[in-house]
């Protein structure tokens, strides 16, 4: 039993040395592991909105079931007009990516915001996005959030490193990513919402030492690219009119 446990231990510890958190797409920078990465984070990067917070949900609302049964018999579908100014917020980012911009600029006109946390009171947060909007001639409120999934699968050439130059220049790791968006349009003058999430969209590299961050960063380029060019094509089709 006591070697089954130990095999069990080590192949665990195998899978999650493959493996490396999760990445904000507002905090996409290379890192080797994660105490690199908390080094190379900067003041840039605050941490991300709370959906809560964005979409307006009391934390410990005094709600009853009339209350829920109102909310209900009152929600209509949250629609855009085409050519309609909307207000762009990258969760984390200080202004939003611009392949998200110019996806959605394609029938929309775009004001691009702020989305780091801290911006506004947190419990008035969704009422002060949504004044800021209006006083800027903005009908809807676009947010999203994003994060980058990894796992790193070591190949045999990584193991042949008794010529100081083979680490480096032979393919050595086989990496494969993966982005996840969500996205919230708000209605500025009800502050109705709707949430959706694109396809998650996966893309793989091999990679040697001295080009791992080229690598990783190419990856993230094209992950962003495709997600971003998915997201904005679903959310024309589907809420604009």
């Amino acid at each position: 039993m006591k070697k089954i446990f130990l095999t069990i231990c080590g192949v665990a510890l195998l899978f999650l040395a493959g493996c490396s958190s999760p990445r904000s797409i507002s905090d996409s920078g290379y890192a080797s592991d994660a105490s690199i990465r908390y080094r190379q984070r900067t003041n840039a990067f605050k941490g991300e909105l709370s959906e809560i917070e964005v979409l307006g949900i009391e934390r410990n609302p005094k709600i009853t079931e009339q209350d829920i049964a109102a909310a209900l018999d009152s929600a209509s579908g949250v629609k855009i007009r085409k050519g309609g100014n909307v207000l762009l917020v990258q969760s984390g980012a200080t202004y939003p990516d611009e392949p998200m911009i110019a996806g959605l600029s394609q029938s929309l006109i775009v004001t691009p915001f702020d989305g780091q946390p801290g911006q506004f009171d947190k419990e008035n947060y969704s009422k002060a996005l949504r004044f800021a909007a209006a006083r800027g001639g903005c009908e809807t409120i676009v947010c999203y959030w994003g994060v980058l999934e990894s796992s790193r699968q070591n190949l045999d050439s990584k193991f042949v490193s008794w010529v100081p130059v083979v680490g480096s220049v032979v393919p050595d790791e086989h990496q494969h990513m993966r982005i996840r968006l969500r996205i919230a349009i708000v209605d500025v003058r009800s502050g109705h919402w709707a949430m959706f999430s694109p396809e998650p969209f996966v893309d793989s590299a091999v990679s040697m030492r001295l080009g791992r961050e080229r690598s990783d960063q190419a990856q993230v380029n094209r992950l962003k690219q495709n997600a971003y060019a998915a997201a904005t094509r679903d959310l024309l089709k589907q809420y604009v009119n």
